[in-house]
């Protein structure tokens, strides 16, 4: 009987003894209420009163999400790849505001970034990612304070148009080279001209 006892109090002993890496913040809940974090390193919990809902991630973090098929203000459909870096700076906040943070992140920034889309041109798509990337960032920052994540920044890769219209751009670029080459060699001839008389 001693020994089932000291079985029990050791398998008890060993439930109520967890422990976090230094990244990381344990969500605490006694009997289903928020009791806060613990960690990092080693704490005591009550068994069967208390449960870890989950553990905290607190490093950055990088999230690739993206927009198919969407309108340039100058109506020309775009596929658009981008990757945010982000942080849960509160981790209590991240846990009692929003059920799926890292759904929540991807999803927002789909949203921001199918906005942000819509009210630029393509020329200022294609030439101004970085501008293009400080302002999802802002426009994520403020949607996700309440949620305690911090944007770190926010990076377009990719902009992709349709291949018959990125044939088109590139067939204009090569005439408009063709005619400043052609009016640069007309002036040289004016010039030569000019300099033999």
């Amino acid at each position: 009987l001693a020994g089932v006892a000291g079985l029990a109090l050791g398998v008890l002993l060993a439930a109520s003894i967890k422990y976090t890496d230094q990244w990381e913040r344990a969500v605490l809940l006694r009997l289903g209420r928020y009791r806060g974090l613990r960690g990092p390193g080693y704490f005591a919990i009550v068994p069967i009163l208390d449960r870890l809902a989950y553990t905290i991630d607190q490093r950055i973090r990088t999230t690739a999400f993206g927009a198919e098929s969407c309108l340039t203000r100058d109506t020309v459909p775009v596929n658009v790849d981008a990757i945010a870096f982000w942080i849960v700076r509160d981790a209590e906040r991240a846990a009692l505001e929003v059920q799926n943070y890292d759904e929540a992140v991807v999803l927002s920034a789909q949203t921001a970034l199918r906005d942000a889309i819509g009210k630029h041109d393509l020329a200022e798509l294609i030439q101004s990612r970085v501008e293009l990337g400080h302002g999802l960032k802002v426009a994520l920052e403020q949607k996700m304070a309440n949620w305690g994540i911090q944007v770190q920044s926010v990076e377009i890769r990719d902009v992709i148009i349709p291949a018959a219209l990125e044939d088109a751009m590139s067939r204009q670029a090569q005439a408009e080279r063709e005619k400043l080459a052609e009016a640069e060699a007309k002036g040289w001839k004016i010039t030569q001209i000019w300099n033999t008389h």
